[in-house]
């Protein structure tokens, strides 16, 4: 397994990928596993050679023209072909390496994706999905996070299928429930998207749709597996998430349960209904979210989410 990191993405590149590395080099007990890593040499070997990683289970694809956060993402990849995370996609493309992660620009990501591969066929758009880790210490997730700000109906349903079909594979599964975001438990509430996508969602057999739920019922116990919504609603849940952590962390109250909500603890999130393993991790990455993304990736590819995506819309007519 060859998983490819961009070493220049975020806001504490190079030095966080690389301490993430070295972490995960401590911990990690499968010697298959060889890391690809995209950007400045000079600065990858010399921590390769301090910290005395070894060199037969790294090798390093130098880089230049860095794409920076606040770019232009289509033009920045059209335009910087031999950056960091336009190099990485390209190697992950060709098949040289089985998955490829970035705390960089995802917008950028994003694009070099949709320039350099094929969504799965019968995908519409792809979607990312952030953890919500509820009260009973299982885990849900929200989809989509941020990807799709503008969102027709289809696009949501797909969204839950998407959703359902990982948290399956990732946590063992069978029969995820799947719920839309709203307003209100009734069908009837809620805007124009919500209400059309209540009926798609209802009438799909092959997902286990429960209804609408509540902002203030996304972390109770049991309630949903999957939260589906637009990337804009979702993104303003993901950003409220994050503000709570902070808040907590600033009046020094440690607490098991909402150092749950911690970025770090989880690393970053895979891009759904792409023919590759792609994933997308949070600017602020430190050297403990770089590890735990580079384990993400790992287990994307351990649980061989694209193929069973592409399998589900090769065999199921939506």
């Amino acid at each position: 397994m060859k998983i490819g990191i961009d070493l220049m993405g975020g806001d504490y590149a190079p030095q966080s990928a690389l301490e993430g590395l070295e972490l995960i080099l401590s911990s990690l007990q499968d010697d298959a596993v060889h890391f690809v890593l995209f950007g400045d040499e000079h600065q990858a070997r010399t921590f390769i050679s301090e910290k005395n990683l070894p060199e037969d289970r790294i090798t390093v694809v130098p880089t230049t023209n860095e794409i920076e956060m606040g770019e232009s993402p289509l033009k920045a990849v059209m335009t910087k072909k031999t950056s960091a995370i336009v190099t990485g996609l390209v190697h992950l493309s060709t098949g040289k390496i089985d998955g490829f992660l970035s705390a960089g620009n995802t917008g950028a990501a994003l694009a070099g994706v949709m320039a350099l591969m094929k969504p799965i066929p019968g995908i519409i758009r792809p979607c990312i999905t952030v953890p919500l880790p509820k009260m009973d210490n299982t885990m849900g997730v929200l989809t989509d996070a941020g990807l799709n700000a503008d969102c027709k109906p289809e696009l949501l349903e797909q969204f839950a299928i998407l959703s359902s079909l990982y948290i399956k594979a990732l946590y063992g599964r069978e029969n995820p429930k799947i719920s839309l975001l709203n307003i209100g438990s009734e069908p009837d509430k809620g805007n124009l998207l919500t209400k059309a996508t209540y009926k798609l969602l209802e009438a799909n057999p092959n997902i286990n749709f429960i209804g609408n739920i509540e902002g203030h019922e996304l972390y109770i116990k049991n309630k949903a597996d999957v939260v589906v919504t637009d990337g804009f609603t979702g993104n303003v849940v993901l950003k409220e998430i994050e503000s709570v952590y902070r808040i907590i962390k600033s009046r020094n109250i440690e607490d098991e349960y909402f150092e749950r909500y911690n970025f770090a603890n989880y690393g970053g999130t895979s891009l759904l209904g792409v023919d590759a393993t792609v994933v997308i991790g949070h600017g602020a990455s430190k050297k403990l979210a770089m590890k735990n993304m580079i384990q993400h990736t790992i287990d994307i590819i351990k649980a061989d989410i694209p193929n069973k995506i592409k399998t589900y819309f090769k065999d199921v007519k939506i």
